[in-house]
């Protein structure tokens, strides 16, 4: 008589014991996946997981408070620098939170390789090799639409940009963005 094949499939082991050896491996195992951060489809643009709530409450009081990991340490360092002429604007802040703000950047500026320790023109994001590169397809009038704005404002198009998040998936047409973009949209 042949033996029920799922009878088989589930029996126990003939190895007594070995359940019991891989499962505290299994559960190691499990335990370090959950300590991981987010593994993010544009490789580390992910906010820390601990911002800095300076950070936060200084920068996103005007634009969206961008992942430190965008840019390099040089950048930072020469924009935190520079805040009573940032981008045209005096951003000053008093010398605490500067360096406060600034330790923290440098701590989590960009070191993989998205961003080069070359910093791009200007110490702008939006002129970076990378950046271009992941909008190199979009007719460059799109920035000046009003649903939009500027290259500079993320959360226009990608709804995960706050947390920082810039995920295909997470893409959105912006809405009073005319028609005649979509297709940009459609072809990703």
């Amino acid at each position: 008589m042949k033996p029920d094949p799922l009878t088989t499939l589930t029996a126990p082991t003939s190895r007594p014991g070995l359940a019991s050896r891989l499962l505290p491996a299994l559960a190691t195992l499990a335990g370090l996946c959950l300590l991981m951060p987010p593994a993010l489809a544009d490789s580390g643009s992910a906010m820390p997981r601990q911002i800095l709530p300076a950070y936060q409450q200084e920068c996103a009081a005007c634009h969206l408070a961008y992942p430190p990991g965008m840019l390099p340490a040089p950048s930072w360092n020469r924009i935190m620098g520079g805040l009573e002429r940032h981008y045209g604007t005096d951003a000053s802040l008093d010398e605490a939170s500067v360096r406060q703000i600034g330790a923290w950047l440098q701590t989590h500026a960009g070191s993989y390789k998205r961003v080069t320790s070359t910093p791009p023109p200007q110490d702008r994001i939006t002129r970076s090799p990378w950046f271009e590169r992941k909008h190199r397809e979009l007719d460059p009038t799109i920035w000046k639409q009003a649903a939009v704005k500027s290259a500079a404002n993320c959360m226009a198009c990608h709804s995960g940009a706050e947390k920082g998040r810039f995920d295909d998936d997470e893409l959105r047409f912006p809405a009073g963005l005319d028609a005649r973009y979509r297709r940009n949209w459609e072809q990703d």
